[in-house]
């Protein structure tokens, strides 16, 4: 049984919505345009505002979706981080589009609201912040994902710390900032776009 839910944690993760919403709206393979990711933000510079919001979306209901179902399932922290791991795994590593998807923000974002709304909703205050200051949707990324494993660290009392919850945001934040690397090095050469540009 818990095999299984890992399993449908990874099919939940790597339900192709930006891959869909660029076959769909234009008729094209977002994995050939921009930054080749499936994620929202590649969908609003070349598909367009509507289709990207779709797309946030969903990738966020997939990571809710996936702890909710390990909650109901009464799964202990434990098993509640590696099915959140898998569904991080399938965001990214889809098996449908030959291992090339997303980079883990709005499904990480999704896994947070489903282990603690508060976390989850702290963090994307935080993405929020960043780019209504600074107009780079990767740089919110990065500084919410940096971001998080203090935020969980302060949402613990004394007596409900989770070593699994504290590890899964040390392990989103690891895979946001990898999967980022490229955005990381633009942004340090003043390369890297704001809304609104291409």
């Amino acid at each position: 049984m818990h095999l299984l839910i890992l399993f449908l944690g990874y099919l939940f993760g790597s339900f192709p919505s930006g891959y869909l919403a660029g076959k769909i709206v234009r008729g094209v393979d977002i994995r050939s345009l921009g930054s080749g990711s499936t994620g929202a933000t590649n969908v609003l510079r070349h598909i367009g505002k509507r289709a990207a919001i779709f797309v946030f979306l969903i990738d966020v209901l997939k990571g809710i979706l996936s702890i909710l179902l390990a909650k109901y399932l009464l799964l202990n922290d434990s098993w509640q981080l590696a099915v959140g791991i898998s569904t991080l795994i399938g965001h990214i590593w889809p098996v449908w589009l030959n291992w090339k998807g997303g980079k883990a923000v709005a499904t990480g974002l999704g896994i947070f609201l489903g282990l603690s709304w508060q976390v989850g909703l702290a963090t994307l205050g935080v993405f929020l912040l960043i780019i209504f200051l600074f107009k780079i949707v990767s740089l919110a990324s990065i500084s919410a994902s940096l971001s998080l494993p203090l935020i969980m660290l302060l949402s613990f009392k004394d007596s409900n710390f989770s070593y699994p919850y504290f590890l899964i945001s040390l392990l989103a934040m690891s895979l946001v900032i990898w999967r980022h690397r490229e955005n990381i090095m633009r942004i340090i050469n003043g390369k890297e776009p704001k809304i609104g540009e291409s």
